[in-house]
């Protein structure tokens, strides 16, 4: 038995969860800040680092039964997860997902998968999905999701800028 469990969202959950994504996308941001330079980064995305809590705040408000946390025995929120159902496609689609790496713990996000794959099955889904980046900030992202079975088939983009 891990020294975690995941359970849904509840009510004061949400400052934790914005918390663990503010860390967590920290190296993402850090990342489009290279690539693309603070003047793009600025105008593509001029929140940047702050979208992610408004993000989830919004998803909270909307879809407060989509998303799940993984918690410690003293239950702090230690990883989320937020995905919703294409019913039409039968796909369950992964959205916003982080765990706090300062945690210590291991394991967190393929139990968080694990637990959505459930959900999606017992919901009738067939397929799962998730999309991330291809730059090096996501590249942990990439392992987890390649761990949690992803990659069977898979579709790769790239987005260009241009100033004018």
């Amino acid at each position: 038995m891990s020294d975690f469990s995941i359970r849904p969202f509840a009510a004061g959950d949400l400052e934790r969860v914005q918390d663990i994504a503010e860390l967590a996308w920290k190296p993402i941001f850090d990342s489009f800040r290279k690539q693309l330079g603070k003047e793009i980064l600025n105008q593509t995305r001029p929140l940047a680092e702050k979208d992610k809590r408004h993000q989830l705040a919004s998803w909270v408000e909307n879809h407060p039964d989509k998303i799940i946390v993984a918690v410690d025995r003293n239950q702090k929120i230690i990883g989320f997860a937020t995905w919703y159902l294409d019913e039409v496609r039968k796909v369950g689609i992964i959205n916003n997902n982080a765990v706090d790496k300062t945690s210590g713990y291991k394991g967190v996000g393929q139990a968080l998968y694990a637990e959505l794959f459930r959900i999606f099955q017992e919901a009738g889904m067939t397929l799962a999905q998730v999309t991330t980046g291809l730059d090096e900030g996501h590249a942990p992202a990439r392992r987890a999701y390649q761990r949690a079975g992803f990659g069977e088939a898979k579709l790769e983009s790239v987005t260009y800028y241009k100033k004018l």
